[in-house]
Protein backbone atom coordinates (compact mmCIF):
# COMPACT_ATOMS: atom_id res chain seq x y z
CA UNK A 1 0.00 0.00 0.00
CA UNK A 2 1.56 3.79 -0.65
CA UNK A 3 1.47 6.29 1.20
CA UNK A 4 2.51 9.57 1.39
CA UNK A 5 5.27 11.09 3.51
CA UNK A 6 6.69 14.61 3.48
CA UNK A 7 10.11 12.68 3.38
CA UNK A 8 11.14 14.81 0.28
CA UNK A 9 10.70 18.00 2.08
CA UNK A 10 13.36 17.58 4.90
CA UNK A 11 16.43 18.87 3.17
CA UNK A 12 13.99 22.06 2.03
CA UNK A 13 14.92 25.40 3.26
CA UNK A 14 12.79 26.39 6.79
CA UNK A 15 11.12 29.72 6.97
CA UNK A 16 11.42 31.77 10.58
CA UNK A 17 7.95 30.33 11.18
CA UNK A 18 8.63 26.67 10.80
CA UNK A 19 11.49 27.51 13.49
CA UNK A 20 9.77 29.20 16.30
CA UNK A 21 6.82 27.13 16.20
CA UNK A 22 7.80 26.11 19.67
CA UNK A 23 7.83 29.17 20.77
CA UNK A 24 4.44 29.35 22.32
CA UNK A 25 5.39 26.57 24.40
CA UNK A 26 8.14 28.09 25.85
CA UNK A 27 5.98 31.28 26.72
CA UNK A 28 3.52 28.32 28.19
CA UNK A 29 6.11 26.97 30.57
CA UNK A 30 7.55 30.25 31.46
CA UNK A 31 3.85 31.49 32.42
CA UNK A 32 3.42 28.35 34.56
CA UNK A 33 6.48 29.22 36.16
CA UNK A 34 6.27 32.84 36.86
CA UNK A 35 2.62 31.91 38.00
CA UNK A 36 4.24 29.64 40.33
CA UNK A 37 6.04 32.29 41.50
CA UNK A 38 3.79 34.87 42.45
CA UNK A 39 1.66 32.12 44.09
CA UNK A 40 4.95 31.84 46.69
CA UNK A 41 4.45 35.27 47.50
CA UNK A 42 8.04 36.46 47.58
CA UNK A 43 8.89 38.87 50.17
CA UNK A 44 11.51 41.26 51.08
CA UNK A 45 13.58 41.60 54.20
CA UNK A 46 13.43 43.89 56.77
CA UNK A 47 16.95 45.88 57.26
CA UNK A 48 18.19 48.63 58.99
CA UNK A 49 20.77 50.93 57.40
CA UNK A 50 23.02 53.93 59.12
CA UNK A 51 23.76 56.98 56.71
CA UNK A 52 25.38 60.45 57.74
CA UNK A 53 23.40 63.43 56.47
CA UNK A 54 23.75 67.60 56.90
CA UNK A 55 20.57 68.56 59.49
CA UNK A 56 19.51 70.09 62.30
CA UNK A 57 16.70 69.61 64.66
CA UNK A 58 13.28 71.41 64.86
CA UNK A 59 10.54 71.44 66.80
CA UNK A 60 7.25 73.22 65.33
CA UNK A 61 5.24 74.30 67.64
CA UNK A 62 1.40 75.28 66.10
CA UNK A 63 -1.44 77.12 68.05
CA UNK A 64 -4.68 75.24 67.17
CA UNK A 65 -7.27 77.37 69.15
CA UNK A 66 -10.49 78.39 67.52
CA UNK A 67 -9.27 81.63 66.70
CA UNK A 68 -6.94 80.01 63.96
CA UNK A 69 -9.98 79.81 61.87
CA UNK A 70 -9.85 83.19 61.02
CA UNK A 71 -9.92 84.09 57.35
CA UNK A 72 -7.82 87.32 57.11
CA UNK A 73 -5.25 84.05 55.46
CA UNK A 74 -6.79 81.95 52.69
CA UNK A 75 -8.23 79.66 53.46
CA UNK A 76 -7.96 80.48 57.17
CA UNK A 77 -5.29 81.24 59.43
CA UNK A 78 -4.60 77.44 60.14
CA UNK A 79 -5.06 75.77 56.73
CA UNK A 80 -2.73 78.61 55.43
CA UNK A 81 -0.35 77.83 57.84
CA UNK A 82 -0.20 73.85 57.66
CA UNK A 83 0.36 74.41 53.85
CA UNK A 84 3.46 76.31 54.71
CA UNK A 85 4.65 74.43 57.47
CA UNK A 86 4.17 71.05 54.91
CA UNK A 87 6.34 72.85 52.16
CA UNK A 88 9.33 73.59 54.76
CA UNK A 89 9.28 69.99 55.91
CA UNK A 90 9.66 68.92 52.36
CA UNK A 91 11.95 71.24 51.76
CA UNK A 92 14.55 69.90 54.69
CA UNK A 93 14.23 65.68 54.11
CA UNK A 94 17.60 65.39 56.21
CA UNK A 95 16.55 67.24 59.45
CA UNK A 96 14.47 65.92 62.48
CA UNK A 97 11.37 67.61 62.78
CA UNK A 98 8.64 67.32 65.26
CA UNK A 99 5.30 68.86 66.02
CA UNK A 100 3.96 70.42 69.40
CA UNK A 101 0.35 71.75 69.13
CA UNK A 102 -1.41 74.06 71.62
CA UNK A 103 -4.55 75.49 72.62
CA UNK A 104 -5.38 75.87 76.39
CA UNK A 105 -2.86 73.10 76.66
CA UNK A 106 -0.11 71.60 75.06
CA UNK A 107 0.97 67.74 73.51
CA UNK A 108 3.29 66.24 71.09
CA UNK A 109 1.22 65.71 67.75
CA UNK A 110 4.65 63.90 66.68
CA UNK A 111 8.20 63.26 68.08
CA UNK A 112 11.34 64.19 66.41
CA UNK A 113 11.89 61.72 62.97
CA UNK A 114 13.03 61.73 59.59
CA UNK A 115 10.02 60.23 58.39
CA UNK A 116 8.50 63.24 56.84
CA UNK A 117 5.37 61.70 55.35
CA UNK A 118 4.12 60.28 58.43
CA UNK A 119 4.96 63.91 59.71
CA UNK A 120 3.06 65.47 57.07
CA UNK A 121 0.02 63.33 57.64
CA UNK A 122 -0.20 64.04 61.30
CA UNK A 123 0.19 67.29 60.40
CA UNK A 124 -2.84 67.52 57.57
CA UNK A 125 -4.76 65.87 60.79
CA UNK A 126 -4.19 68.88 63.17
CA UNK A 127 -7.62 70.62 63.18
CA UNK A 128 -9.01 73.40 65.54
CA UNK A 129 -11.67 71.40 66.49
CA UNK A 130 -9.89 69.59 69.33
CA UNK A 131 -10.58 72.82 71.61
CA UNK A 132 -13.94 73.35 70.43
CA UNK A 133 -15.04 69.62 71.34
CA UNK A 134 -13.33 69.81 74.85
CA UNK A 135 -10.93 67.98 74.12
CA UNK A 136 -8.06 70.17 74.88
CA UNK A 137 -8.87 73.64 76.85
CA UNK A 138 -9.03 76.35 74.50
CA UNK A 139 -7.37 79.29 74.86
CA UNK A 140 -3.58 80.62 73.87
CA UNK A 141 -1.06 78.79 76.18
CA UNK A 142 2.38 79.56 74.68
CA UNK A 143 4.67 79.14 77.27
CA UNK A 144 3.45 75.37 77.37
CA UNK A 145 3.41 75.02 73.85
CA UNK A 146 7.03 76.29 73.98
CA UNK A 147 8.13 74.18 77.14
CA UNK A 148 6.83 70.86 75.16
CA UNK A 149 8.95 71.73 72.71
CA UNK A 150 12.06 72.53 74.60
CA UNK A 151 11.07 69.21 76.49
CA UNK A 152 11.66 67.22 73.20
CA UNK A 153 14.99 69.11 72.16
CA UNK A 154 17.02 69.43 75.40
CA UNK A 155 18.72 65.80 75.31
CA UNK A 156 19.20 66.14 71.59
CA UNK A 157 22.99 65.89 70.70
CA UNK A 158 22.72 68.53 67.34
CA UNK A 159 24.72 71.40 67.08
CA UNK A 160 21.77 73.50 66.40
CA UNK A 161 18.36 72.98 67.99
CA UNK A 162 15.57 75.18 67.19
CA UNK A 163 12.12 75.96 67.83
CA UNK A 164 9.46 77.66 65.59
CA UNK A 165 6.59 78.89 67.15
CA UNK A 166 3.64 80.30 65.73
CA UNK A 167 0.08 81.81 67.11
CA UNK A 168 -2.49 84.61 66.52
CA UNK A 169 -2.67 85.14 70.62
CA UNK A 170 -1.28 86.54 73.64
CA UNK A 171 -0.74 84.03 76.58
CA UNK A 172 -3.85 83.74 78.71
CA UNK A 173 -3.48 79.81 79.83
CA UNK A 174 -1.02 78.01 81.10
CA UNK A 175 1.10 77.07 83.98
CA UNK A 176 4.46 77.97 82.94
CA UNK A 177 4.86 81.91 81.58
CA UNK A 178 6.51 82.46 77.98
CA UNK A 179 9.50 83.96 79.22
CA UNK A 180 10.13 81.32 81.82
CA UNK A 181 10.07 78.79 78.81
CA UNK A 182 12.19 80.97 76.87
CA UNK A 183 15.28 81.03 79.73
CA UNK A 184 14.63 76.84 79.44
CA UNK A 185 15.19 77.24 75.96
CA UNK A 186 18.37 79.64 75.96
CA UNK A 187 19.62 77.00 78.74
CA UNK A 188 19.97 74.51 76.78
CA UNK A 189 21.40 75.83 73.58
CA UNK A 190 17.53 76.00 71.94
CA UNK A 191 16.87 78.94 69.61
CA UNK A 192 13.38 79.99 69.18
CA UNK A 193 12.08 82.05 66.15
CA UNK A 194 8.55 83.05 66.37
CA UNK A 195 6.23 84.00 64.58
CA UNK A 196 3.19 86.41 64.96
CA UNK A 197 0.13 85.31 62.52
CA UNK A 198 -3.07 87.18 61.21
CA UNK A 199 -4.12 91.00 60.42
CA UNK A 200 -3.04 93.59 62.62
CA UNK A 201 -6.49 95.61 62.75
CA UNK A 202 -9.64 93.23 62.57
CA UNK A 203 -10.12 89.65 60.60
CA UNK A 204 -13.17 88.21 59.35
CA UNK A 205 -14.27 84.90 61.86
CA UNK A 206 -16.94 82.55 61.59
CA UNK A 207 -19.55 81.18 63.40
CA UNK A 208 -22.51 78.92 63.35
CA UNK A 209 -25.91 80.26 63.67
CA UNK A 210 -29.06 78.10 62.79
CA UNK A 211 -26.90 75.85 60.68
CA UNK A 212 -25.42 78.93 58.33
CA UNK A 213 -22.39 80.77 58.88
CA UNK A 214 -22.00 83.97 59.47
CA UNK A 215 -18.82 86.07 59.70
CA UNK A 216 -18.13 88.48 62.60
CA UNK A 217 -15.19 91.12 62.88
CA UNK A 218 -12.39 89.75 65.27
CA UNK A 219 -9.93 92.35 66.49
CA UNK A 220 -6.08 90.85 66.71
CA UNK A 221 -5.00 90.08 70.40
CA UNK A 222 -1.51 88.75 69.70
CA UNK A 223 1.21 89.37 72.14
CA UNK A 224 4.32 90.84 69.73
CA UNK A 225 5.85 92.15 72.56
CA UNK A 226 5.93 89.51 74.47
CA UNK A 227 6.90 86.73 71.15
CA UNK A 228 9.40 89.37 70.54
CA UNK A 229 11.05 88.86 73.93
CA UNK A 230 11.02 85.13 73.55
CA UNK A 231 12.78 85.47 70.03
CA UNK A 232 15.85 87.54 71.85
CA UNK A 233 15.87 85.71 75.05
CA UNK A 234 16.28 82.55 73.20
CA UNK A 235 18.75 83.93 70.37
CA UNK A 236 16.35 83.39 67.74
CA UNK A 237 13.84 86.08 65.49
CA UNK A 238 10.65 87.51 65.30
CA UNK A 239 8.42 87.70 62.37
CA UNK A 240 5.20 88.91 61.63
CA UNK A 241 2.99 87.28 58.80
CA UNK A 242 -0.06 89.35 57.76
CA UNK A 243 -0.99 87.27 54.76
CA UNK A 244 0.15 83.80 53.06
CA UNK A 245 3.28 85.28 51.11
CA UNK A 246 4.63 86.70 53.78
CA UNK A 247 4.57 83.41 56.01
CA UNK A 248 6.20 81.53 53.41
CA UNK A 249 8.99 83.86 53.15
CA UNK A 250 9.46 83.63 56.41
CA UNK A 251 10.13 79.84 56.46
CA UNK A 252 12.50 80.03 53.35
CA UNK A 253 14.29 82.49 55.73
CA UNK A 254 14.89 80.06 58.69
CA UNK A 255 15.47 77.43 55.81
CA UNK A 256 18.88 79.08 55.64
CA UNK A 257 19.79 77.99 59.56
CA UNK A 258 22.97 76.64 59.89
CA UNK A 259 23.37 72.40 59.31
CA UNK A 260 25.07 69.70 61.65
CA UNK A 261 26.20 66.53 60.91
CA UNK A 262 24.08 63.27 62.41
CA UNK A 263 23.55 59.84 62.09
CA UNK A 264 20.07 58.59 61.19
CA UNK A 265 18.65 55.08 61.56
CA UNK A 266 16.60 54.43 58.85
CA UNK A 267 14.40 50.80 59.34
CA UNK A 268 13.25 49.42 56.09
CA UNK A 269 10.25 47.26 56.09
CA UNK A 270 9.21 44.24 54.53
CA UNK A 271 6.83 44.38 51.42
CA UNK A 272 5.14 41.71 49.02
CA UNK A 273 7.24 41.74 45.53
CA UNK A 274 5.02 39.77 43.62
CA UNK A 275 3.91 42.20 41.32
CA UNK A 276 6.69 41.87 38.57
CA UNK A 277 6.19 38.52 38.82
CA UNK A 278 2.71 38.93 37.83
CA UNK A 279 3.08 41.44 35.60
CA UNK A 280 5.76 39.24 33.47
CA UNK A 281 3.03 36.47 33.61
CA UNK A 282 0.30 38.48 31.95
CA UNK A 283 2.73 40.01 29.33
CA UNK A 284 3.90 36.02 28.29
CA UNK A 285 0.05 34.88 28.66
CA UNK A 286 -0.79 37.84 26.38
CA UNK A 287 1.89 37.06 23.64
CA UNK A 288 1.37 33.30 23.94
CA UNK A 289 -2.24 33.53 22.72
CA UNK A 290 -1.21 36.66 20.37
CA UNK A 291 1.27 34.30 18.72
CA UNK A 292 -0.90 31.05 18.77
CA UNK A 293 -3.91 32.97 17.14
CA UNK A 294 -1.84 35.33 14.70
CA UNK A 295 1.59 34.34 13.58
CA UNK A 296 1.15 30.57 14.10
CA UNK A 297 -2.22 29.54 12.95
CA UNK A 298 -2.79 25.94 12.47
CA UNK A 299 -5.92 23.93 10.06
CA UNK A 300 -7.20 21.45 11.78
Amino acid sequence: MRMSDTFAYQYAPKSWRVRLIGLPMLLRILTFILVVIVLARPQTNNSWGRRTVEGIDIMLAMDVSTSMLAEDLKPNRIEAAKSVASEFISGRPDDNIGLTIFAGEAFTQCPMTTDHTSLINLLQNVRTDIAARGLISDGTAIGMGLANAVGRLKDSKTKSKVVILLTDGSNNMGDISPLTAANIAKSFGIRVYTIAIGSKTVAPYPIQVGGTTQYVDMRADVDTETLGEIASTADGHFYRATNTAELKKIYDDIDKLEKTKMDVKKFSKRYDAYQPFALAALLSLLLEIFLRLVVFRRIP
